[in-house]
């Protein structure tokens, strides 16, 4: 009895190593969601510029990246360049800025251009908790018809583009 006792923090340390080893491999941008294959989620929240209320049926008819990002988060400036590029070259782009005072996007919008079809106000983080948003920037790749299909955490530079959404964002678009 003795022995198992002395015996018992060993075993328990090594469970714990174990698990922290595998951590060391894991890739942070791959969060999984459950909302993979289901529709985004309903709502209906002010565009960031003008006076309309925007809906989920608004976003519905093309595959679109839709974009998480706001003002206060230093990743999405340096994301925005390539969004703005991507918009360049066709690919539609949605944009939900996240827990954001709207005069500041609008601000932002003006300042480093304005990549986004259509652009959501959600200053109160609703959708976003919604769509299980960590933080600033996430980015959801949606069909036609409003499904997630995909999800990506962090920035958008070319070489995600290039290795791990291009090829995603092409196939729905030839659906």
């Amino acid at each position: 009895m003795k022995r198992v006792l002395m015996l018992l923090p060993l075993a328990i340390f090594l469970v714990v190593a174990v698990f922290l080893y595998r951590g060391l491999f894991l890739d942070p941008t791959e969060l999984p969601s459950a909302l993979i294959g289901k529709p985004f989620p309903a709502f209906e929240l002010p565009a960031v510029e003008g006076d309309r209320q925007v809906r989920r049926e608004d976003l519905l008819g093309k595959p679109a990246l839709v974009n998480v990002w706001a003002t206060w988060c230093p990743t999405c400036k340096a994301e925005h360049a390539m969004l703005n590029r991507l918009a360049e070259q066709g690919v539609v782009i949605h944009g939900i800025n996240y827990k954001d005072e709207n005069a500041k996007a609008q601000q932002w919008l003006k300042d480093f251009l304005d990549p986004y079809q259509l652009n959501v106000s959600d200053p109160d983080g609703k959708l976003g908790l919604d769509l299980g948003v960590y933080g600033a920037p996430e980015t959801f790749l949606i069909d036609k018809n409003g499904i997630i299909r995909h999800k990506y955490v962090g920035a958008i530079d070319e070489r995600v583009w290039r290795e791990q959404l291009a090829a995603l964002y092409q196939e729905l678009v030839d659906e």
